[in-house]
């Protein structure tokens, strides 16, 4: 009887290890995200399975191109996945069916060359606006699906503070399975 009563106490001691690491791994540093819907086609579809890292923007901030997780401003208990265009402390404009970043530092616009989007893509803006200025703890996030996006052309900025992770890897569908890394913009 003492054995078996060990034997109990090692598998729930096992078990409560298990389930403690499960929760700090899955709270600190990696989350599922199932994505849903169809505004980072062709990079991400309906259905995809990501593994979101949460512990990158503790450290440092979100890069240009990174493609975030992040809470939507307008409804806390929805998430959107989008991708990062406009830093902070910097205008966004929308132009010409382009986006041109403006940095405030030196005063010189570019026109952001997205190779991860689809020929032909254009960007038009929403709500008659097409300036964006980014405070200090702004971003300017967009679909790569420019049509058929809700993002922050229509909503405005996005505030760091609403940003849950940084999508490290796609699981699902396996013949799709790959790691992302932010594109090189050269601004």
């Amino acid at each position: 009887m003492k054995k078996f009563f060990i034997s109990v106490l090692e598998i729930g001691e096992i078990a409560l290890i298990a389930v403690v690491s499960v929760f700090l791994i899955r709270t600190f540093l990696v989350q599922p995200f199932l994505v849903s819907g169809m505004s980072m086609v062709p990079n991400f579809s309906d259905g995809d399975y990501l593994l979101i890292d949460e512990l990158t923007y503790r450290i440092r901030p979100a890069e240009r191109g990174e493609v975030v997780v992040f809470h939507n401003p307008q409804d806390e208990s929805v998430y959107f996945i989008k991708r990062v265009i406009g830093l902070p402390g910097e205008i966004v404009r929308i132009k010409e069916n382009k986006v041109y970043i403006l940095r405030t530092s030196n005063g010189e616009e570019k026109a952001l060359v997205e190779k991860y989007l689809p020929a032909g893509t254009v960007t038009t803006n929403m709500n008659n606006v097409s300036e964006f200025k980014l405070g200090p703890n702004q971003y300017f996030a967009l679909g790569d699906n420019r049509p058929y996006s809700f993002d922050s052309r229509g909503w405005g900025v996005l505030e760091s503070k609403e940003i849950v992770g940084l999508v490290r890897l796609r699981l699902w569908p396996v013949d799709t399975l790959r790691a992302f890394a932010a594109p090189q913009y050269g601004i």
